[in-house]
């Protein structure tokens, strides 16, 4: 999957692809660590992008609402 890179102090880029009814997305942390988060819409991927904050939103709106897998 492409990430777009992010203006973030932790996360270093997003990208979402279209799975079924929803979609994934995945987030790769400037750590290095790379999560993919199963059901999320385009339109939360794309108020992801805009946000003046993304991890924040990221804490608020995806983690621990959706399936979570750490890919690397």
């Amino acid at each position: 999957m492409n990430r777009r890179p992010v203006a973030s102090s932790n996360i270093a880029g997003i990208g979402w692809e279209e799975r079924g009814d929803a979609g994934v997305l995945e987030v790769e942390f400037r750590s290095g660590h790379i999560y993919s988060y199963d059901g999320v819409s385009e339109q939360e991927y794309r108020t992801l992008l805009g946000a003046s904050s993304i991890g924040k939103l990221l804490r608020s709106n995806i983690i621990g609402r959706y399936p979570e897998q750490r890919l690397k």
